[in-house]
């Protein structure tokens, strides 16, 4: 099992990170991703405890449970189903406020299932691409969330 984690920074309020990131249909504005969508609204909030989102990375296919929603502080999920197939321990988002704006923390404990080479698989191949991956959401939403309208011409 490999823990992975991604931070960022975001100059927005935690209010508006905390809702960007848990909106995950907001993730395909990163290349990385190609289709999220919300198949089951949570029990408090459409992205809350017990919602199910269905993801499609370049990296595979996931869906998602919210275990736990804490707006604007920390939302957590598990991975019940995934392509290629994964064992999925933890996946936790923490906000944090700064002096700079919002400091995103991504975490994520998981391993590829393969009989023997795993392990191997997961350190060497996947770990990198999740990593990476998060970091281009993160991106996306610090893209998002910074951009500032120009002024109209007088």
């Amino acid at each position: 099992m490999e823990t992975m984690t991604a931070q960022r920074t975001i100059d927005a309020p935690i209010d508006d990170v905390f809702a960007w990131l848990t909106t995950t249909t907001n993730y395909t504005r990163s290349p990385l991703v190609l289709r999220c969508r919300l198949t089951r609204q949570g029990d408090s909030a459409p992205y809350g405890v017990g919602a199910v989102r269905s993801h499609l990375w370049a990296i595979g296919w996931l869906s998602e449970r919210i275990t736990h929603y804490d707006p604007p502080y920390a939302t957590e999920y598990v991975v019940d189903r995934s392509v290629p197939p994964s064992r999925h321990e933890l996946g936790r988002m923490t906000f944090t406020e700064t002096d700079g704006g919002t400091l995103v923390t991504w975490t994520t404990r998981a391993e590829m299932r393969a009989p023997l080479i795993g392990a191997f698989l997961t350190r060497h191949l996947v770990r990198p691409m999740i990593t990476r991956s998060f970091h281009s959401i993160l991106d996306a939403a610090g893209t998002a969330l910074t951009q500032h309208p120009s002024p109209n011409p007088a």
